[in-house]
């Protein structure tokens, strides 16, 4: 199958080479951006399509227990390395965020960083996570997302089907918001802004958190 061999030759080569694609976005301003909005995480936390594990470092003592849930075998491999080498309690499940293994209300925090962007269904991805939040709980999100600038948008629209073979399965031109904003969870704050050195069908971002209605 076509998306056998994709997973086996290129998915494999991008989540090899996926920490040195974000290098020069990371020490710009993202591992900041990342570091600012994970010290909110408190409780038990669940990081949702954890990758390479890059927010395991800016976690706060106010995490209680860590759980890191990625799809990806190729991605899994490696966060387990990072993950043996930060000697960093956290248990990692190979997971997808549209069908997690928890109960209901058994989370404090949720995250979600570069990832709605790629899951295949990110509405049921956002209704999964407020059904493991508890009532109260917060998801925290840093996303890439379709631009406000209608001439942008164009170029995501039009360039959406290269990029996403490029880029594993990800979607630049995604209304990310729209989609928080239709589900479960209520928008706390959102931050509109840039992510710094990332070519412009993925500059456009926001940050901020939601909530589950108590």
């Amino acid at each position: 199958m076509p998306g056998r061999i994709y997973d086996a030759t290129w998915g494999r080569i991008f989540a090899a080479c996926y920490d040195r694609f974000l290098a020069p976005t990371e020490e710009a301003g993202l591992r900041a951006a990342r570091s600012g909005l994970l010290a909110g995480a408190s409780g038990r936390t669940i990081d949702l399509g954890a990758g390479t594990g890059l927010n395991l470092e800016h976690y706060p003592d106010a995490v209680s227990e860590l759980i890191l849930a990625e799809p990806d075998p190729h991605m899994i491999r490696r966060l387990r390395a990072r993950v043996a080498e930060s000697g960093r309690p956290a248990k990692i499940v190979q997971a997808a965020a549209e069908q997690l293994p928890f109960d209901e209300d058994s989370f404090d925090t949720a995250v979600f960083t570069l990832v709605l962007c790629t899951v295949p269904d990110p509405a049921a991805a956002l209704a999964e996570t407020a059904r493991v939040l508890r009532p109260g709980g917060r998801m925290l999100f840093l996303e890439h997302v379709r631009s406000p600038e209608t001439g942008l948008a164009r170029w995501q629209d039009r360039l959406h089907g290269a990029w996403k073979l490029f880029g594993d399965g990800c979607n630049c031109n995604r209304d990310t918001l729209a989609a928080i904003e239709a589900s479960p969870l209520e928008v706390e704050s959102v931050e509109r802004g840039e992510i710094p050195k990332a070519v412009p069908l993925v500059k456009p971002r926001i940050l901020g958190s939601a909530a589950v209605p108590r």
